[in-house]
């Protein structure tokens, strides 16, 4: 293993030394098993995956994205914040990756509050987001800020701009890493490591976002544009790209429809959403595609998602919705070549729309009802 203190690029190598920890605590656990209860090398799935960890890692870190981007509406797009008249509340959590029980490889959550102000013609947010890599091994914590404005440019069609300034911090755990010269020939596990500990182990940082939405009451189009002041968010103030240097800025596009099908009037109409969403930052990108259906007080949804080079996942969603109260739960079935040795992912949402308290209908004139 290299000292840390030898590295001329550690943002570089951060997510290598955390990978690398991972597998060397995932293959003691298999030398602490029963003889009769440890796994054959034939049957060792987890090692190819660990080690397309441990060689994928050279690549730059990307934000987290939900698969239920609609019960996440200001991670989306900025614009979104005051998308109800009553306050709005949503919570996130997210386990990437969830085949690796005892290693908690990649966590999300996040809790969101947004709220129109119809006297200023606005809309205002909080966020909290927490990304968890490895059990606490490499953490980033993100506070956010939202405000947007929305302009009617005629009858029928509205524009919004939104804009999100946020605090974050990243910070190592040093504590939790496993170095290899503390796993002796036993397998036995010595709490000293002669790997030298950096003086500074965490990065703090402002982050400036904006987004734009054109809709109708049938259609809807949107553009987000993340971290515009490129900062630098490498733990030891030592970024890699020199000529292009900060976190790469996130482009996403996003579009769909809602098409109502008819039926009760009095509660919630049923309507088909297809949508599309495809996201890049740096080198990185992806694009999900499929539809959202609402009936009654039950949802459920499809898409496919294709990454930068292959096929990545299916995913399946079911839900339902009562009063202010609406629940989720989707699952990333992957289909790339690592399928079978992930777990998938699983997704859980809750939103909370105090609207749905008012004694009378609210009349958004839009096609945003899944994002309610």
């Amino acid at each position: 293993m290299y000292k840390l203190h030898n590295f001329r690029h550690f943002k570089r190598y951060l997510s290598i030394i955390t990978n690398y920890s991972l597998m060397l605590k995932y293959f003691h656990s298999l030398h602490n098993r029963k003889d009769k209860e440890r796994p054959s090398l034939r049957k060792l799935k987890g090692l190819p995956i660990l080690l397309f960890l441990f060689l994928a890692s050279h690549l730059q870190a990307q934000d987290p994205v939900f698969t239920q981007f609609y019960a996440a509406p200001l991670q989306l797009n900025p614009a979104f914040a005051g998308n109800t008249y009553a306050p709005f509340v949503t919570i996130n959590y997210r386990n990437q990756w969830s085949g690796f029980v005892d290693l908690n490889t990649y966590i999300t959550y996040a809790a969101s509050y947004s709220q129109y102000i119809e006297g200023l013609n606005s809309g205002i947010g909080l966020m909290l987001e927490t990304d968890d890599s490895g059990n606490g091994i490499y953490k980033t914590t993100r506070v956010g800020g939202f405000y947007s404005y929305k302009l009617m440019i005629n009858r029928d069609l509205s524009l919004k701009f939104g804009l999100e300034a946020a605090y974050v911090q990243n910070r190592l755990d040093w504590s939790k890493l496993l170095f290899g010269d503390q796993i002796d020939v036993t397998g036995e596990i010595d709490l000293v490591s002669g790997e030298d500990q950096p003086e500074n182990l965490s990065a703090n940082y402002a982050d400036i976002s904006t987004g734009l939405l054109v809709y109708n009451n049938v259609f809807y189009g949107g553009l987000t544009v993340k971290h515009l002041n490129r900062p630098d968010e490498s733990v030891l103030g030592i970024n890699d790209n020199i000529i292009n240097s900060g976190l790469p800025i996130r482009f996403s596009i996003h579009g769909g429809a809602q098409i109502d099908l008819g039926g009760n009037k009095r509660g919630r109409s049923p309507f088909l959403s297809p949508n599309i969403l495809y996201v890049k930052q740096g080198d990185f990108s992806q694009i999900n595609a499929g539809a959202y259906l609402s009936f009654g007080s039950f949802f459920a949804g499809g898409w496919y998602r294709h990454t930068s080079s292959n096929s990545d996942a299916v995913i399946g969603l079911f839900g339902f919705q009562k009063g202010s109260f609406k629940f989720g739960y989707s699952y990333d079935f992957t289909i790339s070549g690592l399928a079978g040795l992930t777990g998938g992912t699983h997704e859980f949402s809750m939103v909370i729309n105090l609207d749905a308290n008012k004694p009378r209908r609210v009349d958004y004139n839009d096609c945003f009802q899944m994002f309610r």
